[in-house]
């Protein structure tokens, strides 16, 4: 992946997020206080991470394998953990499945600036992912923190506008960062 694009996928995902809080209306509230234990949410979310690990689990080089010797078992074993939790832990499923998205997509964004040091600028998109891994791990372990942020956002009205004006603001400089390189 280029550092253009590596750059310009967060800036442009942060500015659409940014205008969504910015409009603010009550189908925008309803929807994302219902994300944390939504279904349809931890289907989308929890089912699209899961099969992104099991992509990277089954392209796993020789090396990497030390109790079997192709990637197939384990492949096996972890989709059936995936499909169990819907079954056996399916409060804030979707929260943890935006976690597993997360930190599965920081990787290759991540991977795109390394070793480059001629650009500043990088550092930017850099301290954006490592806060997202670590809002990630954070929420990944108390899952209903973003029931209760949301809650909190919500309260007022200001508090979803002043957000999306930052998230609108920071999207708009990694996306104009993104053409420096």
């Amino acid at each position: 992946m280029s550092l253009l694009l590596a750059t310009l996928l967060p800036g442009l995902f942060l500015a659409t997020l940014g205008v969504i809080f910015l409009i603010n209306n009550s189908a925008v509230q309803s929807t994302l206080k219902a994300l944390p234990r939504s279904q349809v949410g931890a289907t989308v979310f929890f089912g699209g991470g899961a099969l992104w690990f099991l992509y990277i689990v089954w392209n796993l080089s020789p090396a990497d394998l030390v109790i079997f010797s192709t990637p197939q078992p384990w492949v096996l074993i972890f989709a059936v953990l995936s499909a169990l939790a819907f079954f056996y832990v399916p409060d804030f499923l979707a929260v943890r499945g935006l976690s597993a998205l997360t930190l599965l997509s920081a990787w290759p964004l991540l991977m795109a600036g390394y070793m480059e040091f001629g650009h500043p600028q990088l550092y930017l998109l850099k301290v954006f992912l490592y806060v997202c891994v670590a809002l990630a791990i954070y929420l990944g372990v108390s899952p209903f923190r973003l029931r209760d942020f949301f809650q909190w956002l919500f309260s007022t009205r200001g508090r979803p506008r002043v957000l999306g004006g930052g998230l609108l603001a920071y999207g708009a400089l990694l996306t104009t960062v993104a053409f420096t390189y």
